[in-house]
């Protein structure tokens, strides 16, 4: 019996683990390899849903989130940004390495560039597609907005939302919806005032849904800030995003 309990388990394991739908997928930025992840759904013609991981890079969060977008009918590509054998080892490396995406912004969208490129060659639909980002990753979806990526909209789930002062804000097209948690220290009110200006100036058609009592990763489940309700909240408020635009 304690056999047959223990084998059961390891079934069940193995259907819910994170990876087992993935498909890892090898893409370059001249020699260096990228390693993004995507849903089984590939090669479907369906729209599709570009997720930016946090400052570690592909973690468990982007891949819980690629694969609920699956059920949702979306195929999802996880962006590799650092590359093969660039993976942070603890929160300094981790700030080092996007430090210097989020200074050198151009290069972080060369490589958000390309995992576009490569969801449209996993079947996504070229009209239909967005882009989403945690932490880190959600700095990287308002860069693709200023950039003028050819997206339907972005969700900057959690992200920095500052910028160079010296960069003047420009006309943006893409649809944009920011899920900023009310307690977030590494965001000041002079970075909050200042995108909400850019969004205005750029005529946007923008939200910004601010969500009470909550941390800065607050939709992370491994989280000590992860905030049940809330991120039950900001995933559905996700949702409705994505299908107004995308379906």
């Amino acid at each position: 019996m304690n056999k047959l309990i223990a084998i059961l388990s390891l079934m069940v394991f193995v259907q819910l683990s994170p990876a087992q739908s993935l498909k890892t997928v090898s893409y370059k930025d001249g020699t260096q390899e990228l390693n993004g992840l995507v849903t089984a759904n590939a090669g479907r013609q369906l729209p599709g849903v570009l997720i930016l991981p946090a400052w570690k890079g592909v973690d468990n969060e982007a891949r819980t989130a690629a694969l609920k977008l699956e059920k949702e009918g979306y195929i999802a590509f996880i962006a590799d940004i650092y590359g093969k054998g660039n993976i942070p080892e603890d929160n300094a490396s981790a700030a080092k390495m996007a430090g210097l995406y989020k200074n050198d912004y151009k290069a972080y969208l060369h490589r958000i560039a390309l995992a576009l490129e490569e969801l449209k060659r996993q079947g996504a639909l070229t009209d239909k597609i967005a882009i989403i980002g945690y932490c880190f990753g959600g700095t990287g979806a308002l860069e693709a907005v200023r950039a003028g990526l050819e997206i339907q909209g972005v969700v900057s789930i959690h992200g920095g939302l500052s910028k160079d002062k010296t960069r003047p804000n420009v006309p943006i097209k893409t649809k944009v919806l920011v899920q900023h948690p009310a307690e977030d220290k590494s965001v000041s009110q002079e970075d909050y005032d200042s995108l909400v200006k850019e969004l205005r100036d750029g005529n946007a058609d923008w939200q910004i849904i601010t969500y009470a009592n909550s941390g800065h990763t607050f939709t992370n489940p491994e989280s000590q800030e992860y905030n049940e309700i809330m991120a039950k909240r900001a995933w559905n408020h996700l949702l409705m995003f994505l299908k107004e635009i995308l379906k």
